[in-house]
């Protein structure tokens, strides 16, 4: 039965914490999905919504990923994760969920925008979707960057 050595099982990178969270790919990807993530919600809130139901979806993703991120980084930062493996599955299962979830939230959004193109709510419609594409690629990169430590 083959066993294995104590030297291949420190070779794993560790998972960061504190201020080396901001320093670490893919952990780095967090603030920014934060922020943009933010912008997409305050841009949709800005607006007449006269989509409930389309932009309704946008407000939703954008507000409980950015929720859930916040309390992602607060846990990294914090080192609760206390270097277990665990917690980059956790992570990459959320942040590919997160990315399929805000996939489907920017093309409704670029859909309510085209909708909004003759009134006055069309520049924030699509800076909103402007930046739900960009969240999208975020939480994208994040959840593929973590297969390539």
């Amino acid at each position: 039965m083959a066993s294995v050595s104590p030297s291949a099982a420190s070779t794993q990178p560790a998972l960061p914490s504190g201020p080396a969270v901001f320093k670490t790919i893919p952990y780095a990807f967090i603030l920014p999905e934060i922020v943009c993530g933010t912008w997409v919600w305050i841009l949709v809130a800005a607006t007449s919504v006269s989509l409930p139901l389309l932009q309704g979806w946008v407000m939703y993703v954008s507000l409980t990923s950015c929720l859930i991120s916040l309390l992602l980084l607060l846990s990294y930062l914090l080192g609760f994760h206390r270097n277990s493996e665990n917690w980059k599955v956790l992570d990459s299962l959320y942040h590919g969920a997160t990315a399929i979830l805000y996939m489907s939230a920017a093309v409704l959004q670029a859909n309510a925008t085209i909708h909004s193109e003759f009134s006055t709510n069309y520049p924030l419609n699509c800076a909103a979707s402007l930046f739900a594409f960009l969240t999208t690629f975020l939480y994208i990169l994040h959840a593929f960057s973590i297969y390539y430590q």
